[in-house]
């Protein structure tokens, strides 16, 4: 049947009602505000804030719940936020405001954060502090973690940009320990040891015209960078996109906590950002890490075999030209420190270059005549160059963790941890680009994702445990009356 409702009336109706009634008792920011602890914050923020003059503040736990709900429910901007909180019931219940308080100005978050908050570490610290509630309710164990980085895209037009130049090789996390083992092993085998690029006497094995004090521009190449963003980093995506964008670096246990995570720009490789992200975990007790193969590099394998971490890297293909023997096809001889080709001729070791690479070459006279001379090299004088990293041993021992039972099983686990919390914070909570300018910010918003990620998780785990307490708690109390009302009926027929 038809049914037509006068709606004039009741958009003009006046009742008295409690804004409590009108948040649903199974609403996520219910749940939020009934497991979560806020308090720790008024701790955080007490020295940023005068205690005898200026203007009352709004409360610091209402400033920092507005960015909360807004990368909660993956709102795309702060103004957005403020029009969501002026007609969301909820919201405004979560924040402490009633029917007529006013909400604050767009502008108020963003005000603040640049005159309290940019520069300092509080929305890491409250990242940290969630998770140490997650921790109290012993719901995550740091035996395996996870890690991998994505990439999110900046807030930076691709064709407003300009070159600058860069050294071709930055300083790296494991430099100086790599150079005293190169040294030491060019003295073994009877070499010099390597001098500095900028000494005019340098002239090792491998090194080209002697330096100068002047600045060489052959160790400098252009680099794009952002007009609108300088901190971002041109990242290729895929064949033919490339973009500015941010790399998020994130570490998580086997159950999908977030651990930690760090900021780096786009054009930053995954093993160049991993010290920063690993000396925030040492304080862990990590037993097994599993990355991707954009970690599998002879310094990690070392850091973390000498940690006593198991390290777990994927199978990564040889990088051999189609038609030409790959390198597990030449056989090393660890007692002779020689490589034996199938043609069972010896490549003798000849220098250790600036890389860390010991160069094992062939004999060109007795190659040139050799069948298999096509598809070993193609070099001019007939000479086969293989390399072997003289930390090659700690890669040999991660194919053998690799090979161990269980171990391709525990790798699989990455696409429902790891690649997981990606999919979820790009999907749900705005993170698949950022009108952020800037790491700060970066830092800020990837924080407080990662808080609103862990914070659901908690809060629903905690609702449903609760929830199935109540149940058992009932049908408990049904068995009692049930055993009652049997003793009963045996009393009257007694």
């Amino acid at each position: 049947m038809l049914t037509k409702i006068d709606t004039e009336d009741k958009k003009k109706q006046i009742q008295m009602i409690s804004i409590d009634e009108l948040v649903p008792q199974d609403h996520l920011l219910r749940k939020i505000d009934k497991y979560i602890d806020f308090e720790f914050i008024y701790d955080l923020v007490e020295d940023r804030y005068s205690q005898e003059t200026g203007r009352p503040s709004i409360d610091p736990v209402t400033l920092i719940k507005i960015p909360i709900i807004q990368y909660m429910y993956g709102i795309k901007s702060m103004r957005q936020t403020i029009k969501e909180i002026e007609v969301n019931m909820a919201y405004r219940w979560f924040l402490g405001l009633d029917f007529y308080d006013k909400v604050p100005h767009f502008s108020t978050f963003g005000k603040n954060y640049k005159r309290r908050f940019e520069g300092t570490d509080l929305f890491e610290q409250i990242f940290q502090q969630i998770l140490l509630q997650c921790m109290k309710c012993e719901l995550i164990n740091t035996d395996t973690v996870f890690i991998d980085a994505t990439h999110v895209k900046a807030a930076a037009n691709r064709k407003k940009s300009k070159k600058i130049l860069v050294a071709k090789k930055s300083a790296r996390f494991y430099d100086e320990k790599l150079k005293a083992e190169i040294n030491a092993d060019r003295i073994a085998h009877g070499k010099k040891p390597l001098k500095e690029k900028d000494d005019k006497d340098d002239r090792d094995d491998n090194d080209g015209d002697p330096g100068s004090g002047q600045m060489d521009m052959s160790e400098l190449k252009e680099q794009k960078q952002s007009s609108t963003d300088p901190e971002s980093g041109w990242f290729h995506k895929g064949e033919h996109k490339e973009v500015f964008a941010y790399s998020i670096e994130t570490a998580c246990d086997e159950n999908g906590w977030i651990l930690d995570y760090s900021v780096h720009p786009g054009n930053e490789h995954d093993s160049r950002t991993f010290p920063t992200l690993y000396e925030k975990l040492k304080k862990y007790d990590i037993k097994t890490m599993v990355m991707d193969a954009g970690y599998k590099i002879p310094a990690i394998a070392k850091l973390l075999i000498d940690e006593d971490i198991t390290p777990l890297f994927p199978y990564k293909r040889p990088m051999t030209k189609k038609g030409f023997l790959r390198k597990h096809e030449y056989v090393y001889d660890e007692y002779y420190d020689c490589y034996i080709c199938p043609a069972d001729q010896i490549l003798k070791y000849s220098t250790t270059n600036r890389d860390g690479y010991r160069e094992y070459k062939s004999d060109g006279n007795i190659c040139e005549n050799c069948p298999y001379l096509s598809q070993c090299t193609e070099s001019k004088n007939h000479v086969k160059v293989i390399t072997r990293h003289i930390w090659e041993g700690y890669m040999e021992i991660c194919e053998d963790i690799r090979h161990t039972t269980g171990m391709k099983e525990l790798y699989g686990k990455r696409k429902e941890t790891i690649e997981r919390n990606f999919g979820t914070a790009k999907e749900h909570h705005a993170m698949r680009y950022t009108n952020l300018l800037g790491k700060k910010k970066m830092r800020m918003k990837v924080g407080l994702t990662f808080t609103c990620m862990n914070m659901k998780k908690l809060v629903n785990m905690l609702s449903r445990r609760d929830g199935d307490t109540s149940l058992k708690r009932k049908i408990h109390h049904l068995f009692v009356l049930f055993k009652i009302n049997l003793h009963k009926i045996d009393i009257i027929y007694a």
